[in-house]
């Protein structure tokens, strides 16, 4: 572990700068430039062709449904968009790309100069955007070894089959003046990147899986310079919690060695998920890759009437459609703090309350009950296996007495054990509460016949322990008692 210096004494010395670049992943149905299919998964090396193997005579073709996905995660980020542009060569050794460079853009990017608005805990931060250009990401390693990672691995495997997926890289210019706040807005700019590419439909966004993952760059400055210092570049992080971890991280590692009149090293970083970062390589600059203009592919040149047509695709922007829901349902700025904040909730939420349920009702399930679930299983709450159309049905079922929030946890076990739909679970399962007062009754009966001393106090006018002999009738009947119902049969039976 590193040296840190403390957070609040770094923010009084130093002024941090921030540099994001995003990697998203498009959803595209075949790859960047061959016809392989871009679905995640498969057995390994089953979803190749000579031209993502890089194999001698193949030539690339330019996917246009990835051009348009690019052209419009522009212009959704302010940005212009190039008349012109091409692709380049990026050279070094890809352990997991056969042909030994990347096809990317260098300096003609697709997509320039845009920027989006951030608003956190209050205050309002501009994010400037460098640019968006499309490039092919790189095969998988999986290294064996009690670590999983690369150093101390007996052997690496390869799979070929994310070699040539389509994918965007966002990145911003230097972000200045955040202060203490600079943890708290990368993460929020991811978190708006995430929304963003969802809304628009151009890819799964999902951080856990890849889909989209950030190369957090982090640089102090003495306070009153205004050179930047030396940055470090921790490399895929893929989480809303571990990009602000990390960020946070190197800023107190930085501020100790600078501190301690050292120098910090302009490197990648690897972020620990127990808290910490550890050195990678030493960073490249621009020229050490060897750029030079893709002979093999024709430049790219859309028309600005195609443009204006995709401009007009473009969905409500994420901060205007939260201000909505958020009006609509009723919500405090707290619990929609809490919605935004849950990865992926704001999006079933709003699913389950068109399939009928509350807004209440629907926040209630998503983000207690069913986010516990996901936690436990280490699944995103989308791939939990329950859809908002079931938890609307959950809820009816509450709303029309048939089963209370108690049985109605039983009956998410059912729908993700796949015994079939709500209605169907509390069928099979026998779990609709008991509501004919003859069975309530005699419950109730024995209830009091038990605790002979509890059913004295409420006749005596002691209402409140009332609660004592309901207890233990919706014990006996194994939570399926109508409570409202128990409590009048008893106090009618005890008056």
């Amino acid at each position: 572990m590193d040296e840190l210096m403390d957070y609040d004494d770094v923010m009084a010395a130093y002024d941090p700068v921030l540099g994001m670049e995003v990697h998203v992943e498009l959803n595209t149905a075949s790859k960047m430039f061959c016809g392989c299919d871009n679905t995640p998964g498969g057995e390994p090396n089953t979803k190749t062709c000579p031209v993502c193997l890089g194999l001698p005579g193949s030539l690339p073709v330019v996917n246009g449904k990835a051009v348009e996905s690019a052209i419009r995660i522009g212009l959704a980020l302010n940005c212009q968009v190039a008349p012109w542009c091409r692709f380049a060569r990026k050279n070094y050794f890809y352990p997991d790309m056969t042909k030994n460079f990347q096809t990317s853009q260098y300096d003609e990017p697709i997509c320039f100069d845009g920027h989006l608005n951030l608003e956190v805990d209050g205050r309002t931060y501009r994010i400037e955007i460098e640019r968006v250009h499309m490039e092919e990401d790189a095969g998988k390693l999986t290294h064996a070894g009690s670590t999983g990672r690369i150093h101390g691995a007996e052997y690496s495997l390869v799979d070929y089959n994310r070699a040539g997926t389509p994918l965007m890289e966002i990145v911003t210019k230097p972000i200045r003046g955040l202060g203490e706040h600079a943890p708290a807005v990368g993460r929020a700019y991811m978190a708006h990147l995430r929304e963003l590419m969802r809304a628009l439909d151009v890819s799964e966004a999902r951080m856990e899986a890849g889909n989209m993952r950030c190369d957090a760059n982090v640089s102090l400055m003495p306070k009153g310079s205004d050179e930047l210092g030396t940055r470090t570049e921790t490399k895929n992080v893929n989480s809303l919690r571990s990009v602000e971890g990390a960020l946070r991280y190197e800023i107190q590692r930085q501020g100790a060695i600078l501190a301690g009149g050292g120098r910090v090293h302009q490197e990648t970083r690897h972020w620990h998920e127990e808290g910490w970062t550890s050195p990678g390589r030493s960073k490249e600059e621009a020229e050490d890759y060897r750029y030079f203009p893709e002979p093999d592919l024709v430049p790219v040149a859309p028309s600005r009437a195609w443009v204006e047509e995709l401009r007009a695709t473009l969905p409500e922007p994420p901060a205007q459609r939260r201000a909505r829901l958020q009006e609509a349902w009723g919500f405090t700025d707290l619990e929609m703090r809490d919605v935004v904040g849950n990865e992926g909730s704001l999006d079933l939420i709003a699913a389950t309350v068109a399939a009928g349920a509350t807004p209440a009702a629907a926040r209630k399930w998503w983000l207690g009950e069913l986010s516990r679930r996901a936690n436990e299983a280490g699944v995103d709450l989308s791939s939990l296996g329950v859809t908002p159309a079931q938890v609307a049905d959950v809820q009816a079922l509450v709303d029309a007495g048939t089963v209370n929030d108690k049985l109605a946890r039983q009956v998410f076990d059912g729908v993700l054990a796949g015994e079939g739909s709500p209605a169907e679970v509390v069928e099979g399962r026998g779990l609709a509460v008991v509501s004919d007062d003859g069975a309530l009754g005699a419950a109730v009966d024995a209830a009091i016949a038990a605790n002979p001393d509890v059913a004295q106090k409420i006749r005596d006018g002691k209402v409140q322990a009332a609660g004592a002999l309901i207890g233990q009738v919706m014990k006996a009947m194994r939570g399926k008692a109508d409570a409202a119902r128990v409590r009048a049969i008893l106090l009618e039976k005890l008056a």
